[in-house]
């Protein structure tokens, strides 16, 4: 009797809950629980549920004033295609869908959807594409672009070095530490997704760049942000500040030096970590090799840049064979 009691009660409760889902206030409350259920109870990065927030603004946006458990997967699918009309990149669309699709299954588990539509809808190989990469050629170009009369010039020249040097992502660089920075035997700890640690070897200019920045800006700027805070700075890269160059800093350096040395008008930080990928491929290095040096806990998602070297022997065999 106690049982069915309590089962009443949940079942009352969830009711009265999905009554209050009708308005924008009580969206906003439910994307709340969202995030601190992936925060609190799934144990997810800070990143990660920023992603997912970010992408489920967007979703509310093109969900307007409907209700949400009513979406059928015709609607979910208008859904992908307007993503695909906002012009966002292929990757930026299939994250959003998987963002989506667990937001879904979270309504199923507290009772708001009885089934999940958005499982239904099917595995997004339509946006998916050969990642954008540089030459070596645009890649020096890229590396010289930071001159004496930036203001920062070596401290960024080192941050684009590591960022091809490593393959790192740019929230790895970001909160690298410099006790993580190895360059007498060559190589750092990068900490990434999942709190996953691996070890990845640095070249010669990543050295010596990284070491002329350690000896003649990274000093002033730690004074600065122990003079702030009390506190000796323990990132890697630091602001003029001395606080951490967060990844949004990065981006905008990239971005304003690879517009000077004109490379690529849709630059990010993941050009580079695409460009360290792909050359390593093309010049012998072993799939397997590649994905540990990445951090790819499956070998499928490093698996993506075989299509760019098949497309480089494609064209090498029509050059060079006589009936190519």
């Amino acid at each position: 009797m106690l049982r069915k009691k309590l089962s009443l009660d949940i079942d009352l409760s969830r009711a009265s809950r999905r009554r209050k889902l009708g308005g924008g206030v009580s969206k906003r409350q439910w994307l709340e629980d969202f995030i601190a259920y992936s925060s609190g109870e799934c144990h997810l990065s800070h990143n990660t549920v920023q992603a997912y927030r970010r992408d489920l603004e967007r979703f509310f946006l093109w969900v307007e004033d409907r209700y949400i458990p009513d979406l059928t997967i015709s609607d979910l699918s208008d859904y992908a295609s307007w993503l695909h009309e906002q012009h966002l990149a292929a990757a930026s669309i299939a994250r959003h869908l998987v963002s989506m699709k667990l937001f879904f299954k979270y309504l199923q588990m507290e009772g708001f959807v009885r089934e999940s539509q958005a499982a239904l809808l099917g595995s997004q190989k339509l946006w998916e594409r050969v990642p954008k990469f540089l030459s070596p050629q645009q890649v020096d170009a890229l590396m010289n672009a930071p001159c004496e009369r930036d203001k920062y010039f070596l401290r960024d020249r080192a941050v684009l070095e590591m960022l091809y040097a490593t393959g790192c992502r740019v929230s790895e660089l970001s909160e690298m530490k410099i006790q993580d920075v190895h360059l007498d035997e060559r190589f750092c700890k990068c900490t990434g997704k999942g709190d996953k640690q691996r070890i990845v070897p640095i070249g010669d200019r990543a050295i010596d760049a990284v070491w002329v920045y350690l000896e003649e800006e990274r000093p002033t700027f730690s004074e600065r942000g122990e003079r702030s805070t009390g506190e000796i700075p323990e990132w890697l890269f630091l602001s003029c500040r001395g606080r951490i160059l967060d990844r949004h800093r990065i981006w905008e350096l990239l971005k304003r030096y690879a517009a000077r040395a004109g490379v690529r008008t849709d630059m990010s930080p993941h050009t580079l970590r695409h460009s360290f990928a792909t050359h390593m491929l093309v010049n012998g290095a072993d799939l397997r090799q590649v994905q540990e040096l990445l951090g790819h806990a499956n070998i499928a998602t490093t698996q993506i840049y075989t299509h760019v070297d098949g497309k480089r022997l494609r064209a090498i065999h029509k050059k060079f064979h006589p009936r190519g």
